[in-house]
């Protein structure tokens, strides 16, 4: 970037004469100058505002903030402990007798304090202990044997055959291949690592190489419970959609998540498009969609009846953004969005407060005020492109309003795919496509199970079982 130095001039252009042909060069040398210093300036408040865009007022995630946040004030009044609270109930698990694998039982020969032995046992008297343990080889290593015979008849050596699943599940059976897939999956756990856990804490000796094919053994289960999930998005009335960068050898791919009430797919793509979404959803999916204002979304408007919830944390988080930045009028005007955007969302923390009829009035009065509010500047910059957001698309911040089953932010698709960043900065990612449908597949499972109650390793295992016998695998899909 150039930079301009001041030039100070001996004369004053205010006594300056008009007919003068050196004082007309001279001002409109002056103006030149001017305009191209307001050029610079407002693309160096531009550079500013950019790099002055954190988690908190952008869509930036907290880990490529370059500087922490400060930390909150302390909170006046007595500090809170940790832990369980005055007057919170106890948890405490309930054993009985009966659930105990083995019994370990202590007996009294004597009265430990006056050592008399004439004791009466007493059914209720004592106590039990429960704990948990690992048995000493928790994995058993079997030796399916088929024998040999020789047919005299036949003069030949005959053998006796292996049952077909067997074969098809080889070193490892299904319980434990269903085990190492959520080690795996759910552990964020390297070959190197998940080979010594086995062999170190369980007692399997496996090479980094077999667990790879036990794993894919696990993918190919879990393929034909993945797709009908797929194949059931375009049915569903309620979808929250987001994305986030997937790598894979050095690639930059994408993670896309589609969470509905009752279950949530995964897919990993190469674009960022909204060709994903007429993948996946076609153009004739009528559901309510919510997710942010990226304009792959946006495209998809176009294309399917949808019904759209823009979320709202987004918009106050690019709103606070406005409300810092340097130019006076932008600022104002994110200011006075702000605030009525907070005055709407304290108005839906009061609606238990109210009546429904009411509650329902104040909060599209509310609606009103946040779109007549958003649409009117007279500043440029960031403050007129939001304006015409607003004019375009405001009403879609505010669907929530008139359609209650959908949430007013896109937190349930935000929280799904935590767990893949998460999976993203330990593993760095996978290296192929079937390392990706691994992952897909796998991520789908593991969500789905917890939104449905499910315990995820109980559900692989049922799932490989399915697989090496041949039979119906197990279902994810709401009845």
């Amino acid at each position: 970037m150039s930079v301009f130095h001041p030039i100070v001039f001996s004369m004053s252009t205010s006594n300056s004469d008009p007919a003068c042909p050196g004082c007309r060069a001279l001002r409109a040398e002056m103006a030149e100058m001017k305009q191209q210093f307001t050029i610079q300036l407002a693309a160096l408040e531009d550079r500013l505002s950019r790099a002055e865009k954190n988690s908190s007022n952008s869509s930036k995630p907290p880990s490529s903030d370059i500087v922490k946040p400060p930390k909150p004030a302390p909170k006046r009044g007595k500090k809170r402990r940790q832990g369980g609270q005055p007057g919170h109930a106890k948890y405490e698990r309930v054993f009985h007798l009966e659930e105990a694998d083995v019994r370990h039982e202590y007996h009294l020969d004597r009265c430990p304090t006056c050592a008399d032995q004439a004791l009466v046992p007493v059914a209720d008297g004592g106590q039990i202990h429960y704990q948990y343990e690992l048995v000493e080889r928790p994995i058993v290593l079997h030796a399916h044997q088929a024998h040999g015979y020789w047919c005299a008849t036949c003069d030949s050596m005959q053998s006796a055959s292996l049952p077909l699943a067997l074969r098809q599940e080889g070193l490892v059976g299904p319980r434990l291949t269903g085990l190492i897939g959520y080690l795996k999956g759910s552990g964020h756990l390297s070959y190197t690592t998940l080979q010594a856990l086995l062999d170190e804490g369980l007692g399997a000796t496996l090479s980094t190489g077999m667990l790879a094919k036990v794993v894919d053994k696990v993918s190919q289960a879990l393929a034909t419970i993945y797709q009908p999930l797929v194949d059931a998005l375009p049915h569903q009335t309620r979808i929250n959609i987001d994305e986030t960068g997937h790598k894979d050898q050095g690639r930059l791919l994408w993670t896309w998540v589609f969470g509905t009430p009752s279950f949530t797919v995964f897919h990993i793509d190469p674009t960022r498009s909204s060709q994903v979404l007429e993948d996946l959803l076609g153009t004739e999916c009528e559901a309510v969609l919510g997710h942010d204002y990226f304009s792959a979304y946006r495209a998809f408007m176009k294309k399917a009846p949808v019904t759209v919830q823009f979320c709202l944390a987004h918009l106050i988080r690019e709103v606070r953004f406005l409300t810092e930045s340097t130019n006076y009028a932008v600022a104002q005007y994110g200011q006075r969005l702000l605030k009525q955007i907070k005055a709407l969302f304290q108005l839906i923390h009061r609606r238990d407060s109210l009546q429904p009829e009411t509650f329902q009035r104040r909060l599209e009065q509310a609606r009103e005020h946040c779109l007549k509010t958003g649409r009117r500047t007279k500043a440029g910059g960031a403050a007129a492109l939001m304006a015409k957001r607003f004019r375009t698309h405001g009403r879609d911040y505010f669907t929530f309003i008139t359609c209650p089953q959908i949430e007013p932010t896109n937190n349930l698709s935000e929280r799904a795919l935590r767990f893949c960043v998460i999976d993203r900065r330990i593993t760095q990612g996978t290296r192929g496509r079937k390392g990706q449908l691994w992952c897909q597949r796998f991520w789908t499972i593991r969500q789905t199970c917890h939104q449905q109650g499910i315990g995820v390793c109980h559900f692989l295992q049922k799932a490989v079982y399915a697989y090496f016998q041949g039979t119906t695998a197990p279902s994810l899909l709401p009845a």
